[in-house]
């Protein structure tokens, strides 16, 4: 398995000065969207009824991350270095815009959600850098013991002042424009929540365009991580069975981080609604965020990941995963009574 999931890593899937600007547009419009939904009063009430939201984000920041560390060392023999770390990426990442719409289906605490995607949000630009250097650097230093895995650098300064730019300001001029022109964002609200599905879909399908394009003209694949040649061409069914095997390795990440949500609430005895939204807030990533701090030269130096396709791949596939299971998710809770 792990020979097979090779093939993606040497994948060259940076996007050019074009694209790169229309994604980076695209995450900052739809982060524009989620702020919009955030009010200052929301902040306060999370001071007031502390408990869930503590819990919340202490599986958002800790435990997922370190449950995924150890899902990464349990496949370790299955799985490149490269895929390992793109799981870690995503779990670094802040709760996704679409888990607030999810939690109001599930017929969970709406107000809990939306605070945690506004708090883990609002703490990405710390919070994202801090976790995937602590943890990543934890990874590649434990398998390195038996496998020789070179220690790889990862920018903590660049990525923070990159989520700054992509988050910090389209966050803070969200709420601002709330506050301000609070009947114009009622207007703005309910479509801008639609169009940020659909312009992350499309960043997901640029970035698979990319990939995919990026195919082309390979012949061996080479892991320069393990320093071998896979002995045999790239057909259509290496890729499509390299795919396949990531995106068993996705949904086993996704259900264990919706199973680390569901058993944070459960072990602190949180209400069964409080609950629901967790397991969906912990269980929906900003994947997309990943992704645009994957294509970023400066925070992912082509000169040192050269062999990031894995990640972009995991990334990538969790996006458009995690939309699928939190409708199943959502659809299971909506059938049963809370009661």
């Amino acid at each position: 398995m792990k020979e097979t999931l090779q093939i993606l890593d040497p994948l060259d899937p940076n996007l050019g000065a074009g694209e790169m600007t229309l994604v980076n547009i695209i995450l900052a419009l739809v982060m524009f969207g989620v702020a919009l939904g955030i009010k200052l009063d929301t902040f306060k009430d999370v001071f007031r009824y502390p408990k869930s939201i503590i819990v919340g984000c202490m599986m958002q920041w800790v435990a997922l991350p370190l449950v995924t560390l150890c899902v990464a060392l349990a496949l370790n023999s299955f799985i490149t270095p490269m895929v390992a770390l793109g799981m870690i990426l995503v779990a670094s990442c802040p709760g996704g815009n679409i888990s607030n719409f999810m939690s109001s289906y599930a017929k969970g605490n709406i107000e809990l959600s939306v605070s945690m995607t506004a708090v883990t949000t609002a703490f990405a630009p710390l919070i994202t850098p801090l976790n995937f250097w602590l943890y990543g650097t934890l990874y590649c230093n434990i398998v390195s013991i038996n496998n020789d895995i070179p220690t790889l650098v990862i920018p903590f300064g660049d990525m923070f002042e990159q989520i700054m730019l992509l988050l910090g300001i389209p966050i803070v001029a969200g709420i601002a424009f709330a506050h301000y022109f609070p009947n114009v964002t009622k207007r703005l609200l309910k479509p801008s929540q639609i169009l940020s599905i659909i312009l992350f879909m499309g960043m997901v399908v640029v970035s698979f365009t990319k990939v995919v394009s990026s195919l082309e003209g390979y012949d061996t694949v080479t892991c320069h991580l393990c320093d071998n040649t896979i002995a045999h061409s790239v057909t259509l069914g290496d890729v499509a069975l390299a795919i396949i095997m990531a995106v068993f390795v996705v949904i086993i990440h996704n259900m264990c981080a919706l199973g680390t949500g569901y058993g944070g609430g459960t072990l602190f005895h949180l209400p069964k609604a409080d609950r629901r939204s967790m397991t969906i807030e912990v269980g929906i990533q900003n994947s997309g965020l990943g992704l645009i701090l994957l294509f970023n030269d400066r925070i992912f130096d082509p000169a040192i990941w050269d062999n990031n396709g894995g990640m972009v791949f995991i990334t990538a596939l969790w996006g458009v995963w995690h939309i699928i299971s939190g409708l199943i998710t959502s659809s299971i809770f909506r059938r049963t009574k809370l009661a």
